[in-house]
């Protein structure tokens, strides 16, 4: 018995539903509503058969997107998601979500080991079937780690087996002269823009203009550019004071103010004497200003004017005088002093228009009358007396103005020893508060030989003032001991110094303060007061260092042997726990000609530092310099055993190598490199004495190790590329320099280096390329900028040269780069001015002395070379990068520097 499959009910569908939908079926569409089938929203009503036939019409569209052709797919249908947004998502679902995603991140975790192992295994099948050429060569790189130094050496230098085309050879065919002729005038310029060429001016008139004018102008331009940027080098300008002061006296001002200005002021002016008529100084402007103007009766006018309105000013009335003649000046004064007769500038300017000293004196005598309380009248009047006169005026000074100091001080210089001191005594009473009295006491008793009374008198005086309530100000006490000094007075000098300094509050900075006081003492040339304040300082701190090198620095600028030798015996004594001082003691009396008291000091020297370097040094220096060669040797060998450092090992090596010793000398240069393994001199001593004896594997070897043992030495890099460069193998010299750079990053002496190298090489574009990043790491290098101008064009150079003066204004090189400029262009003041401010900048620089020289023989007189050669002496410059080689030189190594720079000039460019 078959059974009919009968459909399940269940029950009437939901408003929102639409059949066939979830499968991406369509449903029915009307000629109203054409599309696809889509989900009615919550918001839309749908009837029952609405999926049927009705197209399910709501109350309110909706937009749930794009549902056109292109987004819908046969098996996944639309795009859009099925599900809810996650903006409907609850906190369940959120939750719900995170669990599902905390489980898959636990089973993938699982599973990451073994696909990251059968990925391996995959690409190990693969880098087996195919391997890449590295690993096809990695045996044999491997065996190269075998090879010694020797063996890589043996390896040739690449050649040329680039597979580029290669260019044609050039062929010259012979060319008819008509046709070169042609060729010529196509290309030749000139330096002239004519009229016609378009470039009129404003006006329509033609100009020409010259090229060669444009070029001469664009190079004064850049030359005051040069001249600007170097006018912030300290003490120099390019400003001729004398000149300008000159052009300032020279200006018309009438001519030159502006008429406009002129009227707007004299509006001004008459308002103000209008308005306030009783104002002197409106009036004095008005009269100076028609002064200016040319209008000098109408100046006159106007203050006369004046005068109607403001008798009782003294300012009017002297500007009334002064544009009167002088014959009429007198008698306008005579008129203002029966208006004003205690008026001082008015009696001050009445004696000054009188021509003779007897009339100047009746009229200041007549002044005083009138105004006794003066000072300025008083010392008009002193200062025209002779000496007699003067006293007995200085008497009724002082009676008439007991609180003018200067009166009392003038009066004491005048009179003998004994009135002296009562004037002073009455001095002290009127004026009890004044500190100036004391000190001339003082320099009185200095003056009568009184010697013990000096310093007493200033202790009693700066406690009298204490006790008045006076403030003592430390720095007024000090700079009247300055002027004691320069008065000849150096007791009194000395006694404010010792009576003033313990009045320094007691804190960490009071031997700073006191360092301070001399070095302002030394600056005003004041030598007694600073000398003072050293021996004071001496006295409270007698164990310090830096107390004792000032002082002895003070008396090493005096040149004074005497003292100079005094006070290093001295320090010596007090400090015989710093070595410092028995050398400079054994120096300086070895440089005075006494060489037994200067062993007989290091000796002593010795006894107390036991060991020491320096003073081993310092001896083997003494004797070699003597000629005192075995007792050198002698000392080198206990310096040897005592303290074997790398300093006594190389002046081991260059005693050998001064007396003509190559080999011995290399034997202590080999034998220090062992124990001295980072001292870098030692490396570089070795490699040019075994390059001395010829072996040039094994001058390259200590090269090569040296950079190794002192990787952060520039100057062992830089030697070992030079030494590469000398065989020609600039191959290897190159890098060798890029390691450099890597290992001592910044520094622009290997830059410089590995430029010179593409130079020397013809490659000019890597050497521009490679300077051009130097640039850019450090881009404040003198050196290099100083490079990047003699590497311009000349025709640029000066352009280059601005350039590098904003980037380093006060570098020496750079400086000097732009003089040798000038010097080429044949600008002879221009390029002293700058070979001058590069001296001054470092005198240690001996490439500035060389070139200053060589340009003063060529084109400055006798007077300006010999100035150059004095200066350089003085500097003994130690660096440059011609001097220093040319200078280290063995059989140079005794040289004076006025020997250097005489022939050192030889080999400049």
């Amino acid at each position: 018995m078959s059974s009919v499959f009968k459909k399940p009910k269940f029950g009437p569908a939901p408003s929102n539903y639409v059949a066939g939908l979830g499968r991406g079926a369509t449903g029915f569409t009307t000629r109203s509503d054409i599309g696809p089938a889509r989900n009615l929203g919550a918001g839309e009503s749908g009837g029952q058969g609405s999926g049927a036939g009705g197209g399910g019409q709501g109350n309110e569209e909706v937009d749930r997107g794009d549902y056109s052709e292109t987004k819908f797919d046969d098996w996944g249908g639309y795009e859009g998601s099925l599900f809810a947004k996650e903006a409907d998502m609850d906190d369940e679902d959120r939750e719900a979500e995170r669990a599902y995603d905390n489980v898959d991140g636990y089973m993938d975790g699982r599973r990451s080991a073994q696909r990251e192992q059968r990925l391996k295994e995959e690409l190990l099948k693969i880098r087996e079937e195919r391997p890449i050429i590295g690993q096809q060569f990695s045996d044999l790189k491997r065996d190269l780690g075998g090879l010694s130094h020797d063996e890589w050496d043996s390896i040739p230098d690449i050649g040329d087996y680039t597979i580029k085309k290669q260019k044609r050879p050039e062929r010259f065919t012979p060319v008819p002269d008509s046709i070169i002729e042609g060729a010529r005038n196509e290309i030749s310029t000139n330096n002239s823009l004519e009229a016609s060429s378009g470039l009129e001016s404003v006006s329509g008139v033609a100009t020409v203009t010259n090229l060669n004018d444009i070029g001469e102008a664009r190079e004064a331009a850049l030359g005051i550019k040069l001249d600007k940027a170097s006018d912030s080098v300290s003490g120099q300008t390019v400003v001729d004071p004398k000149g300008y002061l000159t052009s300032l006296s020279t200006l018309d001002v009438s001519k030159d103010a502006d008429i406009g200005d002129i009227k707007k002021a004299r509006l001004l002016l008459k308002s103000v004497t209008t308005t306030n008529p009783k104002d002197a100084p409106g009036w004095i402007a008005a009269a100076r200003l028609e002064e200016l103007d040319g209008k000098l009766q109408q100046a006159r006018k106007l203050v006369a004017q004046g005068l109607q309105h403001c008798q009782k000013s003294e300012d009017l009335w002297l500007e009334v005088a002064r544009l009167q003649p002088p014959e009429k000046a007198k008698t306008v004064l005579a008129k203002a002093l029966i208006l004003l007769p205690i008026s001082v500038k008015l009696w001050l300017a009445a004696s000054a228009r009188e021509a003779e000293k007897s009339n100047k004196l009746r009229v200041l005598h007549r002044a005083l009358e009138k105004v006794p309380n003066s000072v300025r009248l008083w010392k008009e009047a002193i200062a025209l007396e002779e000496e007699e006169n003067a006293k007995e005026l200085l008497y009724k000074a002082v009676e008439c103005v007991p609180s003018a100091v200067e009166f009392w001080l003038a009066l004491a210089k005048l009179e003998n020893y004994d009135k002296a001191r009562t004037v002073l005594n009455s001095a002290r009473r009127s004026l009890p508060n004044e500190a100036l009295i004391w000190i001339n006491a003082a320099k009185l008793e200095e003056a009568q030989g009184h010697a013990a009374r000096v310093e007493t008198m200033i202790t009693k005086g700066i406690g009298t003032l204490t006790n008045h309530g006076v403030a003592i100000n430390q720095e007024f006490w000090l700079k009247e001991a300055e002027n004691a000094e320069f008065s000849d007075n150096k007791l009194t000098c000395v006694g404010i110094v010792k009576a003033i300094l313990p009045l320094t509050p007691e804190s960490e900075d009071r031997e700073a303060i006191w360092q301070e006081y001399a070095e302002m003492g030394l600056s005003h040339g004041a030598v007694q007061t600073s000398r003072a304040i050293y021996a004071f300082a001496l006295t409270v701190f007698p164990h310090e260092e830096n107390v004792w090198l000032k002082a002895i620095e003070l008396e090493k600028t005096q040149n004074d042997q005497e003292k100079l030798h005094a006070i290093l015996e001295e320090a010596v004594q007090k400090c015989p726990e710093f070595e410092i001082f028995w050398l400079m003691s054994a120096k300086e009396k070895w440089m005075s000609g006494n060489i037994q008291g200067s062993r007989e000091t290091l000796n002593e020297a010795f006894s107390v530092h036991q060991g020491s370097e320096n003073i081993f040094l310092a001896a083997v220096k003494l004797e070699r310099m003597n000629n005192e060669i075995e007792r050198a040797r002698r000392l080198l060998t206990k310096a040897r055993e005592d303290c074997s450092s790398g300093r006594i090992w190389m002046q081991s090596a260059q005693l050998e190598r001064e007396q003509g010793n190559i080999e011995q000398a290399f034997e202590f240069a080999k034998e220090g490199v062992k124990k001295c393994m980072r001292f870098e001199k030692l490396w570089l001593i070795a490699a040019q004495l075994s390059e001395q004896l010829s072996d040039k594997p094994g001058a390259k070897q200590f090269y090569r190790d040296g950079t190794v043992a002192c990787k952060r030495s520039v100057n062992l890099w830089v030697a070992s590329a030079r030494f590469e460069m000398k065989l020609g193998n600039y191959t290897k010299a190159r890098p060798l320099l890029e390691r450099a750079r890597i290992t001592i990053p910044k520094n622009d002496l290997l830059y410089l280096e590995g430029i010179r190298l593409e130079v020397a090489d013809g490659n000019q574009k890597a050497a521009i390329a490679l300077l051009a990043k130097g640039l850019q790491e450090i881009p404040e290098s003198g050196v290099l900028w100083a490079e990047a101008i003699h590497l311009e064009p000349r025709a640029s150079r000066r352009a280059k040269a601005v350039d590098a003066m904003k980037r380093c204004n006060d570098n020496p090189q750079v400086i000097l780069a732009v003089a040798r400029i000038f010097w080429k262009d044949r600008k002879i003041e221009k390029a002293r001015k700058w070979f001058d401010r590069a001296s001054m900048l470092n005198p240690d620089w001996g490439d500035t002395w060389a070139f200053y020289y060589k340009f003063e023989l060529e084109l400055g007189t006798d007077q300006q070379q010999l100035d150059v050669e004095r200066r350089c002496i003085e500097a003994d410059p130690k660096h440059g990068e011609y001097w220093a080689p040319f200078a280290k030189e063995v059989h140079r190594w005794r040289w004076t520097p006025e020997q250097k720079l005489k022939n050192i000039i030889q080999g400049l460019e």
